[in-house]
């Protein structure tokens, strides 16, 4: 049984995850707006993986005997300055989901559940790559530069993700 405190920090991790899905959604739509299809692409792409994180959260509740409560879901921006600025906030907004799992990690161990801190353990792992791989576009947008043939080679790349 997981305890009423961790109920509801996954609670809110649930709401984090759902929301990170949507704000990637958007940031998608404002890709598209610029002509980036492969932007976009890797965009949604990361819209699907952070819904199925909210429900690998979603079923271990509910396999622990808790109750899953959704929260209401902020609408996200819509419009950023440009290509570097977009993945600027996506890096940003994956080190502040770095430092919500680490949180809700904490209170695992606070809370003595070690079936919680397994399945944590994989969520840090996740955001060392989600961190990892948000650095590198961005890396290589800044050295790419936002007009010309780079972006739309980079563009290209990014359209590959989910093909493999």
């Amino acid at each position: 049984m997981v305890s009423k405190k961790l109920q509801k920090a996954f609670n809110d991790q649930i709401n984090h995850e759902f929301s990170s899905s949507y704000l990637y959604l958007s940031m998608a739509a404002y890709a598209e707006s610029l002509n980036l299809p492969g932007f976009a692409n890797w965009l949604k792409i990361q819209t699907k993986e952070e819904q199925g994180h909210a429900m690998k959260l979603y079923k271990f509740v509910n396999e622990r005997g808790g109750k899953v409560e959704l929260q209401a879901i902020e609408q996200p921006p819509a419009a950023f300055n440009s290509p570097i600025a977009l993945f600027e906030e996506v890096l940003k907004h994956e080190r502040k989901i770095t430092v919500l799992i680490n949180k809700l990690y904490e209170t695992a161990l606070e809370e003595k559940d070690y079936a919680a801190q397994v399945l944590l353990h994989w969520f840090i792992e996740e955001q060392v790559e989600e961190e990892a791989a948000a650095s590198s576009i961005l890396e290589t947008l800044k050295m790419a530069g936002e007009k010309g043939h780079a972006l739309i080679m980079m563009d290209r790349q990014l359209a590959r993700r989910g093909q493999n």
